[in-house]
């Protein structure tokens, strides 16, 4: 069109108008070269062909003028959307649609018009017979009905950038121009049947035999050539849409989710491109909500809530809790600006982070400056005792590497415990979240507290020293005490390589962890 086209890709009206052309100059060789054959002339007057060309001449500029008009006026409202630089309202879009198939309408009009003319000519000023003016009218015909379609064909392929530009804003729910069915029939049309049509009227005057042969094997040999090349046409018309499409789903099957395809079709094929662009968009936002509720929850949570499904209650399991709790974080709060310290927590996570899922478990929570890890559940470890305490040795090296780097004084305290406790979606059916809830919970919370005065900074109960195999020969007991807020007796466990050698700081913390509870 002569707007200013969106893309480099948008073609002109003069690109359109030349395609149509030729798709007439080809249908008007097609029927000079059948009218050419030597057929039988013994039903034919005189020799009129100077009076024809003439006539043919004229008729020519008189099609040309009335295709540029039609032409001008079939653009007006793409032009419109387009200079203006804006989407299509529902009515310029449905007349964008059917530009290919009104000029292709107008065109074969004006050949019915070329038909009658020249059957008139042949039947009164040129006297032949109506056998002869029979062929001349259907051929005229049938000549056009090829030039049109093929014409069509070009056009409504010129034409898949404009389309592209249409249906950027709104891509089809359903069928909005002609569609695969009309492209196939107008294949059959220039490949069978207009053929079989041309060497119906061959016999019209009983042309002798010889004649015949050659007008038959001329209209089988065009046949074949029309028909390859309007199959060619279509096929690209469908075929290349759902290459595009096919070629998409292997990139999406590989996990490549930014995948979208040119609509480029108001048909069936639009629609199927249209439909691939939902799909993947709604993949990739599923994928993204995934990954959004992996992070708040855990992967493996996420993967057990979206394979469970929405389900609230809990299983008892065996497993190990290791609590991580900063120290000083009021005082740091007071002290710095709130962007700083929650750039400060951040570092402190990720280092807690990925010391967990190193050994296989999971944060449960953030509480503020503290974390709870929980290992064994939501996926069984038979080893879970083996896995926090091997975390926990890892986590107090990389806490203290932090802090030897960090500007700002960071110190944490551990616990670690494990035991029975019951592991499930905790809240109501509108809001709940996936927890460990039991005593060895509280006991690494307990622990924590009396860790940040240890000089190792981590403690471990008896519970888990004994449950974790070989990695109980890197601890080594303390004291006994008993924990805020229980009356058991718990023996305590430092790591083996920070404790030897250090008097223990137990004792001067035990007359304070026995003191009775009074939260």
């Amino acid at each position: 069109m002569n707007a200013a086209p969106t893309s480099p890709d948008t073609p002109s009206y003069g690109a359109i108008a030349g395609r149509f052309g030729l798709a007439h100059v080809a249908g008007g060789l097609l029927t000079w070269v059948y009218f050419s054959i030597p057929l039988s002339d013994a039903d034919r007057v005189g020799n009129e062909n100077q009076a024809s060309l003439w006539v043919l001449v004229a008729y020519l500029v008189f099609a040309g003028l009335c295709s540029w008009a039609v032409g001008q006026r079939l653009r007006r409202p793409v032009d419109r959307w387009f200079d203006e630089g804006r989407a299509p309202t529902v009515g310029e879009r449905r007349q964008t649609f059917l530009v290919p198939a009104r000029l292709a309408l107008c065109s074969f009009l004006l050949w019915v018009g070329a038909a009658a003319l020249f059957g008139v000519l042949n039947a009164g000023p040129f006297g032949n017979p109506g056998s002869y003016v029979a062929r001349v009218v259907v051929g005229v015909v049938l000549g056009g009905l090829t030039s049109s379609a093929i014409g069509y064909l070009a056009v409504e392929r010129a034409m898949r950038p404009v389309f592209a530009v249409a249906l950027a804003a709104s891509p089809p729910s359903q069928p909005e121009g002609p569609g695969v069915a009309h492209r196939l029939l107008l294949t059959w049309l220039l490949g069978s049947a207009v053929p079989l049509l041309f060497i119906a009227i061959t016999f019209i005057g009983g042309q002798d035999r010889a004649h015949l042969q050659r007008a038959i094997l001329f209209l089988v040999a065009l046949g074949v050539f029309t028909g390859g090349i309007t199959t060619w046409i279509a096929a690209r018309s469908v075929a290349g849409p759902v290459s595009d499409v096919t070629t998409g789903l292997q990139r999406v099957r590989g996990g490549t989710l930014g995948v979208a395809v040119t609509v480029d079709d108001a048909s069936e094929v639009g629609v199927l491109q249209a439909g691939f662009n939902a799909m993947v968009a709604g993949l990739a936002e599923r994928e993204l909500l995934r990954d959004l509720f992996g992070r708040h929850v855990g992967v493996e949570v996420a993967r057990r809530a979206l394979k469970a499904g929405p389900r609230l209650g809990g299983e008892l399991r065996e497993a190990s809790a290791m609590f991580v709790d900063l120290t000083g974080s009021t005082a740091l709060a007071q002290r710095e600006r709130p962007e700083t310290v929650v750039g400060i927590l951040n570092e402190f996570f990720a280092v807690v982070v990925g010391a967990t899922t190193a050994e296989g478990g999971w944060v449960n929570k953030f509480e503020g400056d503290a974390a709870l890890c929980v290992f064994g559940a939501p996926e069984e470890q038979p080893d879970h005792a083996a896995r926090a305490l091997r975390a926990a040795r890892r986590l107090r090296e990389e806490l203290t590497e932090l802090a030897r780097r960090h500007p700002v004084r960071l110190d944490a305290g551990i616990g670690v415990s494990c035991g029975e406790v019951v592991a499930g979606n905790v809240g109501v059916a509108e809001r709940y979240e996936y927890t460990v809830v039991g005593d060895p919970v509280n006991e690494a919370a307990r622990l924590t507290e009396l860790a940040k005065a240890a000089p190792t900074r981590l403690l471990a109960s008896e519970s888990v020293v004994a449950a974790a195999g070989e990695e109980a020969s890197h601890w080594r007991p303390g004291p006994q005490t008993v924990l805020r807020g229980r009356s058991d007796v718990t023996t305590l466990y430092e790591p083996v390589a920070a404790a030897s050698g250090t008097p223990s700081p137990c004792d001067a913390r035990q007359g304070e962890a026995m003191a009775p509870d009074h939260h």
